[in-house]
């Protein structure tokens, strides 16, 4: 962790996320979010920020090729909700949006439905 905060600037900035060390210093001018949400996060463990935006699977793809090590002594956190469905990469099938947008054109159909009839 001693080494982790030392790479905290825009030219030589790394970040832990779940167990393992990624160099991101190049990727901070193409980052959609901005350099700043990454900066922010710099030396220390950005595995909740990384997890609450809902990174997609190309956005952890493209952390491969940044990997500098893995933390000492460090262990992935695994994430799991009760009843949620999850593939070998542990990331939850159901958080795809179109699943929240087809209870809604459910709801509409049923509204449209009362209304018409």
């Amino acid at each position: 962790m001693e080494q982790l905060k030392e790479h905290n600037t825009h030219e030589d900035l790394w970040l832990l996320i779940d167990g393992k060390v990624y160099n991101v210093s190049k990727f901070l001018d193409e980052h959609p979010g901005g350099d700043e949400v990454l900066v922010t996060e710099a030396g220390k463990d950005a595995t909740e920020a990384f997890e609450d935006v809902g990174h997609s699977e190309d956005a952890r793809a493209l952390l491969g090729p940044m990997l500098v090590g893995e933390l000492e002594g460090g262990t992935q956190k695994i994430k799991t909700t009760s009843g949620a469905v999850t593939n070998e990469n542990n990331t939850n099938l159901n958080s795809h949006p179109l699943f929240m947008f087809i209870p809604l054109m459910l709801l509409g159909a049923y509204l449209a439905y009362k209304y018409v009839s």
